[in-house]
């Protein structure tokens, strides 16, 4: 299935740690999250992307179009280096189509604005570009499948150490609880789309917000309960945590690693 990912946001709460490259660039460990949410999705045999891009789009471009494999996989040089031979190579096999589609167009706009690169496939997969998880996604897309809905995305918690509190009418704390405790779940993107999702989307509106509102008193929406590895990368303090876990060895993310 093509892959569609949502490239195009301004990622306001990590420039702090960057105001130079879009937040899909950001490198975790060695290279750009986007890098390795691709390679996730290679690894389940889906190598044909769709890239949405807005702020900081011609980077992405320049990125692929300038894509060094010796960075990323081991080489044999010779003749002083001016025969280099690739011992494996990532990217190969990958179709990207990388489409401008606005600086400030919402996600349901930025799928509206590529579904002329859909084809007549039947179903498609989507994402942000700025999550990673270890998520089986072949049974994940097959349980969708028997299901027969319109569309499926995965319900996590909310890695965060954050607290809810509870208070009595006079402002006194009755209860504290980690949010990652609690039975809070939040879209953690990951969708699975039938076509006929265009029906439900109209120009300039959100996927999630309009569109889902829609399908859902259908009950035509799933909201798969996902408690394995799941982290975005919103702020800079995330970033950090992703490089961290990347630090310890392989990441839970990189299930193409043996």
């Amino acid at each position: 299935m093509k892959v569609v990912l949502f490239c195009g946001g301004l990622g306001t709460r990590i420039r702090e740690y960057s105001e130079r490259i879009p937040k899909p660039l950001v490198e975790v460990g060695s290279r750009p999250i986007l890098w390795h949410l691709m390679k996730y999705y290679a690894h389940f045999g889906h190598k044909e992307f769709i890239l949405c891009l807005g702020y900081g789009g011609s980077q992405i471009k320049s990125y692929f179009r300038n894509y060094d494999e010796c960075l990323s996989n081991d080489f044999v040089l010779s003749q002083g280096g001016k025969n280099v031979e690739l011992l494996s190579k990532d990217i190969d096999e990958w179709r990207i189509t990388l489409v401008d589609t606005g600086q400030n167009a919402s996600i349901g706009e930025r799928l509206r604005r590529v579904r002329h690169h859909l084809g007549d496939d039947e179903m498609f997969l989507a994402n942000y570009a700025d999550g990673l998880s270890d998520l089986d996604l072949h049974a994940y897309v097959d349980d969708f499948v028997k299901k027969d809905k319109m569309a499926c995305f995965v319900s996590v918690r909310v890695p965060q150490s954050f607290h809810i509190v509870q208070a009595d009418a006079e402002n006194h704390a009755t209860a504290l609880q980690a949010v990652a405790d609690s039975p809070i779940r939040v879209n953690g993107g990951f969708f699975v789309l039938r076509k006929q999702i265009f029906e439900y989307l109209n120009e300039g509106e959100e996927l999630v917000v309009e569109a889902f509102s829609r399908l859902m008193p259908k009950k035509q929406v799933i909201a798969v309960p996902f408690d394995g590895f799941w982290r975005s990368m919103d702020t800079f303090k995330d970033k950090i945590q992703l490089d961290e876990i990347l630090a310890k060895g392989r990441g839970p993310w990189q299930l193409w690693l043996p």
